[in-house]
């Protein structure tokens, strides 16, 4: 049991180490990634969309 409470000890010091990030750059970051996803999410859904219709093309001549 004291080496648990130890252990979280020592994970309460290290965290109170951290520089965390502002909230501002938390959500500015998180809107680039959403944006992103869906600018891949769309480019591999339009392959995809492309690459199916190709295949039906071929396959049905």
């Amino acid at each position: 049991m004291k080496s648990i409470l130890s252990y979280l000890s020592e994970v309460r010091l290290e965290l109170s180490k951290v520089t965390w990030p502002k909230r501002n750059d938390v959500i500015k970051l998180t809107l680039i990634v959403f944006i992103i996803s869906a600018i891949v999410g769309g480019y591999t859904g339009a392959l995809d969309y492309l690459f199916t219709k190709l295949l039906e093309f071929f396959v049905a001549r």
